[in-house]
């Protein structure tokens, strides 16, 4: 069964792999047509990471790691256990190219499995995968250390060590570089090794035979950290404790006797240090022991290895330096020694070869890993990345199948670094291994018929198909028969038929596919229906320990249980055996007691039914070896050697058998076998011999298996020649070889020496040097030459014996050689001479000698001898000259000739004498105190000039009183100094030799030059004369150090004590003698130090520089105020004022005192108010305040220099107290028994009155007094009950809540009949704020009751709406006003007498409108002088002053009332703005002035020379842009657009062209009129020019400039009309016309409408007059304004676009938006506005400006002006533009919109018909601006309208900028600027300016909002903007919305202009660029409109028809003159932009 459910996973596994086989294949097809090798190939490291990487957190690393491979490896870091590496941000990233990043970090983060962690970088493809060598990477944070030097002791004469002993956890990073002693002595490490202080390599300092005078020096050692490369010297100093010997010690090793190890990297130099004392001073010797031996051999010194008393020192160290050595120290008491183990460390590498191998299928791959470096500790292989457990250098692959290839690498590793090489394995051949195909199923049927199973099979090569039942192969016979058969394709068909199926035919079969490449199979189940069968089992033999698995073979089906027994009992019976449902037993570890035996297997079914089988399990034991050695310790040659191989265990019979080295022994190899019993087999040697080393191993077999154990014989052989050294001769130059080969185990170490000397005998090892070398025992002497020759020693010693040695003689045969080529010999001229050549070499050696190349022949000149002289070496030749001349300076040459060769030397002979008379002395240059000569160099007489001597002297002095400069003699020019200026000389010079001097040279006479002061001026003196100016004063330096005439003087100044240069200004000399000079050093920081220098100057320079004179300015204020004010009330009279003094650096002097400055917070305003007291202190306190009472108070710091900046105020408020007497008291009689007493309050109530008391008294008696409570607001009182006639006493107090206060003065009143008029009211003071309600009493008194009335100011009062009588008497004005102010008179009056009182009523209003003055401007400046209104009464407190350029936001500026001018600073330069102000006082906010319209100075951009801006060439023109004059304000930028003549789009070159550079427009074609359009910006607008101009031929030269018939050149050509037309009846011309005629009968219905509905009632309840004239007559000024809220507008205005709807374009538009230009350039249909200039010549160059064209006196080519209401303007060019007041249908919307329900739109006048220049649609022109010539119509955004919210007072009205919804939102870019066309009602309360936007569909091209009116269009659109700016077209003032319910922002977005045609101009045309700039596009959303107005034209006569003026334009007449009429008229109305559709 458990078969059974393995198939299914068996079946799909085979199938997945057939699967993967079958894509194989298909690859392999495909890689069969390329071969992989071709340019496929697995990765290789390009760069590969080092071993360490140290590295300092401040600095961080970057490790690289770069891979080759095609395809391009990936590239990986991983750790040492193989998990990928990630990153940790700010600690560790892996960048994009493969690197590994660890980033500066803070010591705080450190974190270990991050900077302390060892890494891998692995590099894969689809070929396999490689990792680099471990990267141990370690972060060292920066720690402060010490280093520290200890005492040392040591006995007088030893050697000392001192150590400098470094922390452990720096010590990897930290050498030490030198030593220094405290008498400054300084040691470095070095190579001299002689001296008594010696710097070791390792640090240490060694000081020899140690004397007294070193006890007295300390020690300390500098380190140097070579991460950080920090310097230190160490924290303590050493010192020596020197020790006097007593008695004879014996030596003491002062470390120990432990053995050393150490351990350095190769070519380094190193210590090892044997420190040891004794008395008498040790002697010391170094061995080093013979590797593998226990023999030394005592360390030869030479120059490579040193030895410093004790210390040995090895340079350059080799890897053969390695080993134990041993320091032996000696004197006459004892010895000692101490080990030491170096081990020299060499870097590791690694390469295998091959690098790369294609093997077939089965065949053997090896790989073998070559690697040098010192110590290898372990070998390691891996494949593709993985460990493969393989550690040989050789790698073999017996068989390689296809899992074996990619990528193999091979490691050699020590503890400190590790190294890789990797090679590739490709496979060869074609790998297909075999594939099931097709397959039988599992089946169950019935007995009888015959079956038929079959397996399709493929495979390369071509698998065999083999069958098994239940594990037993299937043979043919009767019943069963196999075969197969070949299919075209390669498949293999296998199949099994099985005759009449039995029962018994049932089970497990298997179709098995093998080929050498692989194995495929496959089983399925036969079930057959009948009674259980199980098939024979045979005997199944086991190796015991192995594990028995077998299934019963059961037949039969259905079986309902198998079951397995032994001995009648069930399995399992213990814990080793498993039993499966589906008949598998399994029995794990197998032994012969427990398990062997016989296993019966049982099949049953449900009936019952059943069947056994049986099973014989044997059990075999394999043999067991005990294990054997030879012995530890190596057999030495000759001694016996024995082993037994003994068997512990196993089956008999066993085959026992000896190998050595993996073979059999031979007879010849000497060795003998014995058997002992049938278990004991005996290996033994009589005398071992070097044949006999190696591995002997014993094999014993039986059938259960092959047991083998191996022990290794080593045997000592001393060493013997393999190959023995003879004597060796040699061509000299060629490359020498000896071979010295000996062997012996151990391996010899073979070594080369070379004799001391020309004799064998004592020998030294050889110089390492580059031309010799040894080998594996071979010595090469490579380019041998004669120096080489001698006897040399081969030595051969491995410790066995005394090993070998060899001398040999190696001669060079040597051609002639002169050891000197060339040299120079002199001889002075008359004397003799002898020349001689020694030539080396194999003699005999002939000689002869040459004289310039010419044979030289003793016999032709009796001056000349030859001799020979015979050598050891080789030959000596002399040749001998008499008396040597002038001629002898030649060339003389010696030949060497022998049988090797020839050879030649030459001697330059060189014949001496004096030198000649130099010449030619001349003046170079001069100065005051020096001169510079140059000479010709003379003739030396061929020795060379050793000097010139340089004489000179006073002109007046003789030559024997002369001063001399030496000069080398190899120059020609020198400089003569310390000569004094302005003086003559005369100079001589003379030459000399070492034969003597030559006469002197012709003298030369010179001045001197002046030069400049050497003194200082003097008597220096630094005055302050204020708070920001020195006065400086000095007298001249000394005459004698003027070196001139003084000229004046530099005065330096700066700063003292900063760094900064001196400022210097310069003064002129004054003539007169001793006078003082001056100057004052203005502009200086106040009380702040200065430092002053001066130096004088000449015509030649400035002379030094005097010391530095130091001085303060005066004392300043203090900038800053006192900080941390703060009152406390004490009293109700005093308060404390406390404070903190200003920060030191803001005080700019000494703070003497400090002033408080204070007031009553309500006069605080009234500077004569306050007061003021000093104090030195930093708190006092205020006295005599008034009580109850709000104080304000500031402070402020005073200096010698003034009062400093106050304080922000603080307030404080006294204590209440009693209040003062009511201020007075009336007793007024109301009857015979009532008294009404009245009193006015306290003057100070010094709080808050709480109640009154008045006290009655009845006078003379002595009544007791009455008192009465009477409540606080509460002014009188009725004493009643009083006795008739009877004088009463009345009094009263006031009372607070601290007590009561003083008593009134007493009044006397008597009760009476009588009672007059009286007022009890009193005369008072009342002030009111401006539009309360104030109420003044007069309550009376009398019988019979009085009448009251009132007069205000002298006239009589009657009642009005304002103001009326109250019952009681008091006059009640409701809503006061200004003009309410003045007397108000109370008269009382009855039949007995009257009474009157007079109020006064102040009213407080806010201030009115002040007046604003404009004062000065400069370019980003505006100086505005103010003044309050004259008809101000109330206190004014200060001005806020209001200014915003014409299109940005508001700013105010808070001014103080004492301030009659401010300065707004930081403007725009050449912008337009508006200021106006407001005044404030306690009341609030007043009137604002009159708008103030100004502008900051500056201009556009100015036209440059035409030739200076454009160079022309035959495919370019280059631009020079710094023609260009920016008008006063910088330049921001420049677009340039170009087109050719004949056509009309213009195309975008560059929309940000830099200022101040050229630029180059390229691509042009030879000889073709073009037109350049160039628009300058900055901040004052920007400036259009056009140019023609034509390219140059192709040759260079120029064209004839083209004409069509009007002079002007245009290009342009007009319609052909037949010759019958008039020419004035051009289609271009007249379809525009008629189309204006109908427009403008439309314009005059529409007003006439207009009219009508004039009457309507105004909803603002404003001026009625004034609005409908905004609306329909255009005529406002400065003072309307348009209620937008009115519903009836709507009606009037026409269309209003839903608020959140883009309009589409309209078919054929040339439609205005950014994002056309982000779609393409030049997409809109073409549109024309014209340009003429009538002073033009048709130039290569025209620009293109043109004055207007006017049409009936009121209009000009682009500003258009209403002088009636039909429509009397056009353009050239443009004669479809729309009139003003002219509605129209739009129609062409994207929804198709029904004709009857087209919506109308209504336009608005033009803002430009008051102009006679071209002006702007939305501009307005100041009279006489000469206007662009260009104009874009269009639509324009204005800025976001809720920038501009202000309340206006003026006039009652409110001038609103009204917000626009949703602009916020970046994405509702369309939207918002639909939105902000509708931006601001005006200021002035009128006029409404209400302006589309564009309709800007890119949503991207919002531009910022603090760039809306940035450098390009933030200037001044008052002037006539161009083209760019232009976009306005559509009403920027129009009144045309209709409300929007929801927000109030009226939406009309209009339609784009609709394209005109301009065929038929006589103009020259430039085309209307819709295409704006991209820099525009994402700026331009700022307004481009002017808000001026002007009057309507009174002079209807200027006005023409439309007819005249059309042949006015043609004969060009209409210009000028009408021009200069129309601007002096100043006619127009206030222009409005149109619409054009």
């Amino acid at each position: 069964m458990m078969m059974m459910m393995m198939m299914p996973n068996e079946c799909h596994k085979w199938l997945t792999l057939f699967a993967a086989v079958a894509l194989l294949a298909n690859i392999g097809s495909t890689l069969a047509a390329n071969p992989p090798d071709a340019d496929q190939k697995g990765p290789v490291f390009l760069k590969e990471p080092t071993n360490r990487i140290d590295f300092s957190n401040s600095t961080g690393a970057e490790i690289e790691c770069k891979a080759s491979g095609n395809p391009m490896p990936e590239i990986i870091w991983v750790r040492s256990d193989g998990t990928a590496v990630g990153d940790v941000p700010g600690l560790r990233q892996i960048s994009s190219d493969g690197k590994l990043v660890f980033p500066p970090f803070r010591a705080e983060d450190y974190r270990q499995e991050v900077h302390a962690q060892v890494y891998a970088c692995l590099a894969r493809n689809q070929f396999g995968s490689i990792i680099s060598r471990d990267v141990h990477v370690r972060a060292v944070v920066a720690q402060y250390y010490e280093a520290d030097v200890n005492k040392e002791h040591v006995i007088r004469g030893n050697s000392a060590v001192i150590k400098c002993l470094i922390p452990s956890f720096v010590a990897d990073f930290v050498e030490v570089v030198s030593w220094h002693t405290d008498q400054e002595e300084n040691y470095f490490p070095g190579t001299e090794y002689d001296g008594k202080y010696l710097v070791l390599p390792s640090g240490e300092l060694h000081i020899r035979e140690v004397g007294p005078e070193d006890g007295y020096k300390s020690y300390q050692c500098r380190t140097k950290h070579r991460l950080t490369g920090e310097t230190r010297l160490s924290a303590t100093k050493g010192r020596l404790v020197i020790t006097e010997p007593v008695a004879s010690v014996g030596p003491r090793l002062l470390s120990g006797n432990d053995i050393k190890v150490v351990q350095y990297a190769s070519e380094r130099t190193i210590t090892l240090l044997c420190p040891a004392q004794s008395y008498p001073v040790p002697l010391f010797r170094w061995y080093k022991f013979i590797e593998g031996t226990t023999r030394k051999q005592a360390v030869v010194l030479n120059d490579r290895v040193k030895q410093v008393s004790g210390t040995l020192i090895i340079k350059d160290a080799v890897v053969e330096d390695s080993g134990k050595y041993l320091c032996v120290v000696n004197n006459s008491v004892g010895g000692e020694s101490v080990e030491t183990v170096l081990t020299v460390t060499a870097p590791l590498s690694a390469k295998i070869d091959p690098p790369t191998q294609t093997i077939d299928f089965g065949r053997p791959a090896v790989f073998t890993c070559q690697y040098t470096g010192n110590p290898i500790k372990t070998v390691s292989w891996m494949k593709d990345g993985k460990a493969i457990g393989h550690s040989d250098p050789v790698l073999r692959i017996e068989s390689v199948k296809k899992e074996d290839k990619g990528m193999y690498q091979c490691f050699v590793r020590n503890d400190q670094e590790s190294a890789e090489a990797s090679a590739e394995l490709k496979l060869g051949g074609r790998f297909d291994p075999p594939v099931i195909r097709q397959a039988f199923q599992e089946e169950t049927m019935e007995p009888g018929p015959s079956v038929f199973l079959k397996c399709v099979a493929g495979g390369n090569p071509t698998p065999e198909i083999s069958w098994e039942l239940d594990g037993k192969k299937i043979a043919n016979n009767d019943r069963y028969q196999v075969g197969q058969y070949v299919t075209v394709n390669g498949d293999v068909v296998s199949y099994l038929n099985i005759t009449s199926v039995h029962a018994n035919d049932g089970g497990l079969y298997k179709c098995i596919a093998k080929s050498k490449v692989g194995v495929a199979e496959h089983s399925a189940k036969l079930n057959v229906y009948g009674l259980p069968y199980i098939r024979q089992m045979e005997k199944k033999a086991i190796v015991a320990g192995e594990t028995l698995m077998v299934t019963c073979p059961v037949a039969g089906y259905p079986i309902d249980s198998i079951v397995w027994e032994r001995d009648n009992r069930p399995l399992p019976i213990n814990r080793k055996q498993k039993v499966f449902p589906n008949g598998t037993l399994i029995i794990e570890n197998v032994e012969r007691n427990s398990d062997q035996a016989t296993y019966t297997c049982v099949a049953k079914n449900q009936e019952g039914y059943s069947a056994r089988g049986s099973l014989e399990v044997q059990v075999m034991v394999s043999p067991k070896i005990a294990p054997f050695d030879f012995g530890e310790e190596p057999l030495n040659y000759g001694e016996p050697a024995s082993v037994q191989c003994t068997i512990l265990g196993g089956d008999l019979p066993m085959n026992v058998t000896w190998l050595l080295n993996n073979a059999t022994i031979d007879s010849y190899h000497d060795i003998s076998f014995s058997r002992i019993g049938k278990r004991i087999n005996v290996l033994s040697i009589e005398s071992v011999a070097a044949h006999h080393a190696g591995l002997y191993s014993c094999h014993a077999q039986n059938k259960a298996g092959l047991t083998a154990h191996s022990a290794r014989l080593i045997v000592n052989v001393p060493p013997r020649w393999i190959l023995e050294p003879t004597d060796k001769a040699f061509a000299q130059g060629s490359d020498a070889k000896v071979e010295c080969k000996a062997d012996g185990f151990p391996k010899p170490q073979v070594t080369w020496k070379k004799a001391v000397g020309d004799t064998p005998g004592e020998y030294k090892d050889l110089k390492k040097s580059d031309n010799i070398r040894v080998e594996e025992g071979t010595l090469h002497i490579d380019n041998i030459q004669k120096t080489n020759e001698g006897y040399y020693l081969c030595e051969a010693i491995n410790g066995i014996g005394s090993g070998l040695s060899a001398v040999i003689m190696v001669s060079v045969q040597a051609p002639p050689e002169f050891t000197e080529k060339l040299r120079n010999q002199t001889a002075r001229r008359g004397e003799p001479a002898v020349l001689q050549c020694e030539a080396k070499g194999e003699k005999p050696i002939g000689i002869l000698w040459n004289m310039n190349n010419m044979r030289l022949d003793p016999k032709n000149d009796n001056r000349y001898t030859i001799r020979e002289e015979i050598l050891s070496a080789g030959v000596m030749s002399s040749l001998s000259i008499k008396r040597t001349e002038r001629s002898d300076s030649a060339l003389f040459t010696c030949v060497a000739t022998n049988a090797f060769g020839s050879d030649d030397a030459s001697i330059n002979m060189i014949v001496q004498e004096v030198p000649e008379m130099p010449y030619a002395l001349k003046v170079l240059d001069k100065s005051g105190r020096s001169v510079q000569l140059s000479w010709a160099q003379p003739y030396d007489g061929n020795s060379p000039l050793i000097r010139y001597i340089i004489e000179f002297k006073r002109s007046r002095a003789s030559w024997d009183e002369i001063d001399r400069v030496m000069v080398p003699g190899h120059t020609t020019e020198a400089q003569v100094q310390k000569l004094s200026p302005a003086t003559t000389y005369n100079i001589r010079i003379v030459a000399e030799n070492e034969i003597g001097s030559s006469q002197s040279s012709e003298a030369v006479t010179i001045i001197t030059a002046e030069e400049a002061p050497s003194g200082k001026p003097q008597n220096i003196k630094v005055d302050p004369v204020n708070q920001t100016t020195l006065r400086v004063m000095w007298k001249p330096p000394p005459r004698s150090d003027w070196n001139g005439e003084i000229l004046g003087y530099y005065v330096g100044y700066k700063l003292s004590n900063t760094n900064s240069s001196y400022i210097f200004e310069t003064i002129n000399f004054i003539t007169e003698e001793g006078k003082e000079h001056s100057l004052e050093l203005n502009n200086l920081r106040v009380y702040t130090q200065y430092s002053v220098v001066i130096q004088a100057f000449n015509k030649i320079g400035a002379g030094p520089l005097s010391d530095e004179e130091k001085q303060f300015t005066a004392e300043g204020t203090p900038s800053q105020p006192p900080s941390d004010t703060a009152c406390t009330t004490l009293t109700s009279q005093t308060i404390r004022v406390s404070w903190v003094s200003p920060p030191l650096e803001s005080a700019n002097g000494v703070i003497k005192t400090y002033k408080v400055v204070y007031a009553p917070s309500d006069e605080w305003y009234d500077e004569t108010k306050r007061h003021y007291k000093k104090t030195a202190s930093s708190d006092t306190v205020l006295h005599g305040l008034k009580k109850y009472t709000n104080y304000t108070m500031q402070v402020l710091a005073t200096t010698a220099g003034g009062d400093g900046v106050r304080s922000v105020p603080i307030h404080c408020q006294t204590e209440p107290d009693v209040p003062e007497a009511p201020t007075d008291v009336k007793a007024l009689v109301m009857g015979n028994a009532a008294i009404l007493v009245s009193w006015r309050p306290p003057a100070q109530p010094n709080g808050i009155i709480t109640q009154y008391t008045v006290y009655s008294k009845a006078e003379g008696a002595e009544t007791e007094t009455k008192t009465q409570k009477v409540p606080h607001y509460q002014m009188s009182f009725e004493a009643t009950e009083l006795e008739k006639n009877k004088p009463y006493e009345f009094w009263v107090t006031a009372s607070t809540t601290i007590g009561e206060g003083q008593q009134s003065k007493s009044i006397v009143a008597m009760p009476s009949d009588q009672v007059p008029a009286k007022i009890a009211s009193f005369d008072d003071t009342f002030t009111a704020t401006y539009k309360e309600d104030a109420k003044m009493p007069c309550q009376a008194v009398g019988a019979p009751q009085p009448e009251i009335t009132w007069k205000i100011k002298g006239v009589d009062f009657s009642a009005n709406d304002r103001m009326r009588l109250l019952p009681d008497g008091s006059l009640l004005i409701k809503s006061v006003n200004r003009q309410d102010a003045g007397d108000y008179t109370c008269h009382a009056e009855n039949s007995i007498a009257k009474d009157s009182i007079t109020h006064k009523l102040i009213v407080l209003a806010p201030p009115q409108s002040p007046q604003v003055t404009l004062s000065a401007t400069t370019t980003d400046t505006l100086t505005v002088r103010l003044k309050p209104h004259e008809g101000d009464t109330a206190p004014l407190h200060g001005y806020t002053l209001h200014y915003k350029p014409e299109f940005g936001e508001w700013e105010t500026a808070e001014v103080s009332v004492e301030s009659q001018k401010y300065n707004i600073e930081n403007l725009l330069c050449g912008s337009r703005y508006q200021v106006y102000a407001t005044g404030f006082n306690n009341i609030g906010a007043g009137e604002a002035s009159d708008i103030l319209n100004t502008r900051t100075k500056g201009q556009k951009p100015k036209l440059p020379e035409k030739p200076r801006f454009i160079e022309v060439s035959s495919n370019s023109v280059s631009l020079h842009f710094k023609a260009w004059k920016d008008g006063g304000c910088p330049m921001s930028h420049f677009v340039v657009e170009s087109k050719k003549r004949d056509q009309l789009e213009w195309n975008q070159i560059s929309n940000n062209v830099k200022p101040d550079n050229n630029y180059v427009v390229l691509d042009l074609e030879p000889a073709t009129w073009y037109n350049l359009r160039i628009t300058a910006h900055n901040s004052a607008g920007f400036t259009v020019a056009e140019y023609d101009f034509a390219t140059l031929t192709v040759t260079g030269g120029t064209i004839a400039p083209l004409d069509d018939g009007t002079g002007h050149g245009n290009v342009h050509a007009r319609i052909p009309l037949p010759a019958w037309m008039p020419e004035w009846l051009d289609l271009n011309f007249m379809v525009p016309l008629i189309a204006t005629v109908v427009v403008v009968a439309v314009g005059i219905c529409v007003v006439c409408v207009a009219l009508s509905r004039r009457r309507a009632d105004d909803l603002r309840g404003g001026q009625k007059d004034v609005y409908y004239d905004v609306v329909y007559n255009q005529t406002m000024g400065p003072g309307a304004t348009l209620d937008k809220r009115r519903p009836d507008l709507r009606d009037e205005l026409g269309y209003i676009a839903p608020p959140n709807r883009k309009l589409p374009p309209v078919p054929g538009s040339n439609y205005n938006t950014c994002d056309r230009i982000k779609r393409g350039r030049g997409s809109g249909l073409r549109s024309n506005h014209s340009t003429w200039d009538p002073r033009r010549n048709p130039n290569l160059y025209e620009e293109l400006k043109a004055p207007p064209v006017p049409m009936h006196g009121i209009g000009n080519h682009y500003g258009h002006a209403h002088g009636t209401p039909e429509c009397h303007y056009r353009h050239p060019g443009m004669e479809d533009e729309i009139c003003p007041y002219a509605t129209f249908h739009l129609l062409g919307f994207r929804e198709e919109m029904d004709p009857t329900k087209a919506m109308n739109f209504q336009t608005f006048p033009h803002q430009n018909g008051h102009t006679p220049v071209p002006g702007h649609a939305g501009t307005m022109l100041p009279p006489g601006h000469p206007g662009h010539v260009h104009s874009r119509s269009g639509s324009q955004s204005m800025p976001r309208a809720n920038r501009y919210q202000r309340k206006n007072s003026q006039g009652g009205q409110s001038s609103i900028y009204t917000p626009a919804p949703e602009y916020d939102d970046p994405a509702n870019c369309a939207e918002e600027d639909q939105y902000r066309r509708y931006t601001r009602v005006n200021s002035q309360g009128g006029s409404l300016y209400s302006g589309p936007g564009p309709e800007y569909d890119d949503p991207a091209n919002c531009a910022p909002e603090e760039d809306q009116y940035g450098s390009q269009y933030g200037g001044p659109y008052g002037q006539p903007y161009d083209h760019y700016g232009s976009r306005g077209s559509m009403g920027r003032r129009s009144i045309g919305s209709a409300r929007n319910p929801g927000n109030g922002s009226p939406e009309p977005p209009p339609p784009p202009p609709r394209n005109h045609d301009m065929s038929n101009s006589s103009f020259n045309d430039s085309k209307e660029s819709n295409e704006i700039s991209e820099a525009e596009c994402d700026r331009d959303h700022g307004p481009r409109g002017n808000y001026g107005a002007v009057k309507r034209s009174p002079q209807p006569k200027d006005q023409r028809t439309t007819e005249e003026m059309r042949k006015l334009i043609e004969r060009n007449e209409a210009g000028p003159k009408q021009l200069q009429l129309q601007q002096a008229n100043g006619a127009g109305f206030t222009a409005y932009d149109t619409m054009a559709v």
